[in-house]
């Protein structure tokens, strides 16, 4: 079955050009002029992929991003002539997957949205049922869960995935640009600032103290390793 995409843009001339591109290859397209719109949008038509513009009336992207989250984990992809990093870096904390900055190529936007929709679907495989890391932190790949001090932890599908590589490859250095082509793909090889949100996300919410990370341990200038699994913490 045809993908499913919604674009939310206030703008007509963006919403036909991205529409017809689509449509072109073979998507279903679904348009919504307005934050509130879209959010209808996505009860009613469960959309594969929304593609969200940040810079419109009443109720701009990230508001809508704020309220989509509460209701979908549909992979989102913000578009907006704001290309600025600190707007790159909100987006992506109130969960966007990727930000395209207008102007842009039909042919930039079909590549970050084929990445987008290959990462969704991607569930790498589990290297064992339960790994026990120490008395605070067990992860289980099998059922995807992630327990800290007990508790379990919810992961976002892209924290979960670079969870798994770095651990798979516990106590060997995984440079930036592997760790980006693995997680994102290879379009993102150069988008360290993905990789360096992400971890830090990870170290927030599983970390005893995230500033002094006990798992996640930064080689500067490389990229990042995951401590040996029977590697006692430094206290």
């Amino acid at each position: 079955m045809a993908k499913t995409i919604l674009i939310v843009d206030d703008e007509p001339r963006i919403l036909d050009f991205v529409r017809m591109n689509l449509e072109l290859e073979g998507y279903r397209v679904v348009m919504a002029t307005s934050g509130l719109e879209a959010l209808q949008k996505v009860r009613e038509e469960i959309p594969d992929l929304v593609i969200l513009d940040v810079m419109m009336p009443e109720m701009d992207g990230f508001e809508t991003l704020r309220e989509l989250r509460r209701l979908s984990s549909v992979p989102v992809i913000m578009l907006t002539v704001r290309a600025e990093e600190r707007d790159r870096v909100l987006g992506l904390e109130l969960g966007a997957d990727d930000y395209v900055g207008k102007p842009f190529s039909h042919r930039e936007l079909l590549s970050r949205i084929k990445a987008v929709l290959r990462r969704a679907e991607m569930v790498p495989p589990a290297p064992k049922k339960q790994i026990v890391i120490d008395d605070h932190l067990s992860i289980d790949f099998d059922r995807r869960e992630v327990i800290v001090a007990g508790k379990h932890v919810q992961l976002r599908p892209t924290e979960y995935r670079l969870l798994y590589h770095l651990v798979s490859n516990a106590g060997r250095v995984m440079t930036h640009e592997a760790l980006l082509t693995r997680v994102w793909g290879h379009e993102y090889r150069d988008e360290s600032h993905y990789l360096r949100l992400y971890v830090t996300y990870l170290r927030q919410k599983i970390e005893p103290d995230a500033a002094h990370p006990r798992y996640i341990l930064t080689e500067r200038g490389i990229g990042y390793r995951f401590r040996e699994l029977d590697e006692r913490p430094q206290l």
